[in-house]
């Protein structure tokens, strides 16, 4: 089976063929254009600029993915297509969909409606075939979402706990800004953390964590961003944009980050006995993040399973979209007219 991919939830242009046989995935082609320059100087994503720019982007992207897949493989028919619907920003989201509609009418096939934050979970499966993971704890992190999920299997979820306000990719993004990094944050951040010593400690930072301590599973990290605000603040007429003060708030941020991120996840793991951790999200392609948890669960749950995508699958890409499109082609519908955006989908 031929799947035809794509995801335009946020800022990057996402189309992919995959090949799917018994649970099997080879990925033909997996092309992302991203938007990242344009959406710089605002800071974040400009909801209806994006938009503009998968309408242009789409059919080029489409082109690519085609001629790619055709190099790849002998037989390159489509049987069946797969695209977001939410969550994401709205405009945007219309894009792919009609995109996708408008194939589906030439083609005569049928959709798979996906739910992005579902695809971010099946990202471990692209190019692997998982047994025996079942139950398994999910923490989806990105720019838009942070949540930790109970997956009892694919296609049943739940919820266990979100975050308040800001996500951790969104948080990662503020703090960058406010330290002149520019965007997206994330990268920015985990490179200017790699920097820093421990022992070279000069400003002593301290940071909070958020909830932490607290028994639910839900997070908080707008008050971590202005605690970072304030004490940026306080210093700026000594650090004067210093390298050394950048590199240990950078590193003062990440970790507390992570630090909330593992205790949350491994107490749901353990309150709910499960047999693998899985994550997901572009905060998930963090080397920090990935080795940090590595070591606790080797060293604290040793017959736990570790899933966790290759870096380029945890950002936005149509590759996972294919996967998930597999895993629910019963839902596949020929009504096209039915098939709607949700912004705020939930899983």
């Amino acid at each position: 089976m031929k799947i035809l991919a794509i995801d335009t939830s946020c800022d990057d242009t996402c189309i992919s063929l995959i090949k799917a046989k018994n649970h099997n995935f080879k990925i033909l082609s997996n092309i992302v254009s991203s938007q990242v320059k344009l959406h710089a100087k605002y800071g974040g994503v400009y909801p209806f600029l994006a938009k503009r720019e998968h309408q242009k982007n789409l059919p080029i992207v489409f082109k690519k993915a085609l001629s790619k897949a055709k190099s790849a493989s002998r037989r390159t028919k489509i049987d069946l297509i797969g695209v977001t619907i939410g969550p994401g920003l709205e405009p945007c989201l219309w894009t792919g969909v009609n995109f996708a509609i408008e194939l589906a009418k030439k083609l005569n096939l049928k959709i798979v409606p996906i739910n992005h934050i579902e695809a971010h979970i099946l990202a471990n499966f692209v190019g692997e075939n998982f047994q025996n993971i079942f139950p398994a704890i999910c923490l989806i992190v990105s720019g838009g979402h942070t949540q930790l999920i109970l997956m009892r299997e694919i296609g049943k979820y739940k919820i266990l706990g979100e975050t308040r306000d800001d996500a951790a990719g969104e948080c990662f993004d503020k703090v960058a800004k406010i330290l002149g990094l520019g965007y997206p944050g994330g990268p920015a951040i985990d490179a200017e953390a790699a920097k820093f010593k421990i022992q070279n400690s000069k400003f002593k930072i301290k940071l909070p964590r958020p909830m932490i301590s607290q028994k639910n599973y839900d997070l908080s990290f707008s008050g971590l961003k202005t605690a970072v605000l304030y004490d940026f603040r306080s210093r700026a007429q000594k650090i004067k944009k210093s390298k050394i003060y950048i590199r240990e708030m950078c590193f003062g941020t990440q970790q507390a980050i992570i630090d909330v991120l593992i205790k949350k996840t491994i107490r749901a793991a353990k309150n709910y006995k499960v047999k693998s951790i899985i994550l997901g999200g572009g905060v998930a392609a963090s080397q920090e993040l990935r080795n940090q948890f590595r070591e606790i669960i080797k060293k604290n749950f040793p017959n736990t399973k570790y899933l966790i995508p290759n870096p380029k699958f945890c950002t936005d890409n149509a590759a996972m979209v294919g996967v998930t499109a597999y895993f629910h082609q019963k839902t596949a519908a020929k009504n096209w007219q039915k098939i709607k955006v949700n912004a705020n989908l939930k899983i």
